[in-house]
């Protein structure tokens, strides 16, 4: 047998085999941000398996949520919406930026015509 051929059987290994495990396992955090801003995360440390129970969870998350919005009359009321379940090699969600006091000024302005 070649190395090239050991390297494309290695290669389509299934993501939950011991080999592909071992690899995940031995990859350094920045290979994993690397990774995380390709946006692979089935080179994350999670296999298949792992990975759609973690969607399960959101799934439940989502519908619970959904339930308790629709059960409660006060808007002010409602609970955040879920997080997703954090997945290796995969990007997390970017919070959204605030606006300063004096940016929103600014903006108040642009939009009434203030500004020329």
């Amino acid at each position: 047998m070649s190395w090239r051929r050991l390297r494309i059987l290695i290669q389509h290994l299934p993501p939950e085999s011991h080999t592909m495990t071992a690899l995940r396992n031995q990859l350094s955090d920045e290979e994993l941000a690397e990774q995380a801003d390709k946006g692979e995360p089935e080179k994350g440390r999670w296999s298949q398996l792992e990975q759609l129970t973690a969607s399960v969870v959101d799934a439940t998350r989502r519908v619970e949520y959904v339930l308790l919005c629709t059960n409660i009359e006060n808007k002010a009321k409602w609970p955040k919406p879920p997080e997703p379940v954090a997945r290796p090699g995969a990007k997390a969600p970017r919070a959204k930026p605030k606006i300063s006091e004096a940016a929103a000024e600014v903006l108040l302005q642009l939009i009434n015509g203030g500004a020329a």
